[in-house]
């Protein structure tokens, strides 16, 4: 069951390390991140109509929900969950201020 982890914790890892641009010197950090990752979605539902059957709504601390919009807008899982945590379900609202992080960015 251990190595299962470690390996999962390593293939997110690396998924990071790529979406971040593979630069060098950041291991660390993506290992500690992906591990966090990881260990979350062991706890969580698999879904969202999972952890909330009664309103549909997407659950801010749902990975896969954090990831697919760090992905889609190029923003950290990190910024994906402060951004979920603040506005709530309001997908607009979320998508225009992933895309003003972004801008910032110079991405």
């Amino acid at each position: 069951m251990d190595d299962d982890r470690t390996e999962k914790i390593r293939q997110r890892a690396y998924e990071l390390w790529q979406r971040e641009g593979s630069l060098h010197g950041d291991h660390e950090r993506h290992w500690r991140q992906a591990e966090m990752e990881i260990d979350r979605e062991a706890a969580l539902p698999l879904t969202a109509g999972d952890a909330l059957p009664g309103t549909r709504e997407i659950d801010s601390a749902d990975v896969l929900t954090i990831e697919a919009l760090a992905i889609r807008t190029g923003i950290s899982a990190q910024e994906a969950q402060e951004l979920l945590d603040r506005l709530g379900s309001d997908r607009a609202a979320i998508e225009q201020a992933a895309r003003s992080i972004r801008a910032r960015k110079g991405l």
